[in-house]
């Protein structure tokens, strides 16, 4: 019973430090297309800002969306709010959605797409 109990907490704080329980969820285009145009710069942006505390965020990468022109692309998901996709982010672009949209929950209507 002790192993059990103890590979359950185990799992538990993996899930939790992987950030799977989080409110926000940030998904970062990363397509080979994507790629191209800038994403890896992109998610290095928002991978630094977890890494420094940026809280109750889970971030990952998705695959194609279809619209090479708009690239890249981040997406951001709230609990209890309409998910909002931007395009043609940039490594300043994803600091102010970090800073704007993440932190004080501010849409940037300008770069939604």
């Amino acid at each position: 019973m002790d192993i059990i109990k103890k590979k359950r907490a185990e799992a538990v704080n993996r899930i939790i430090s992987k950030g799977y329980l989080s409110t926000k969820r940030v998904y970062v285009g990363m397509a080979t297309c994507e790629i191209a145009a800038g994403s890896k710069e992109v998610m290095a942006v928002f991978q630094e800002a977890v890494a420094r505390g940026l809280a109750d965020v889970y971030l990952s990468q998705k695959g194609c969306a279809g619209r090479c022109n708009l690239e890249p692309t981040v997406e951001v998901v709230e609990e209890g709010r309409i998910p909002v996709k931007y395009g043609r982010v940039t490594p300043e672009r994803a600091r102010e959605i970090i800073e704007r949209h993440l932190k004080k929950g501010e849409v940037i209507q300008e770069w939604v797409i």
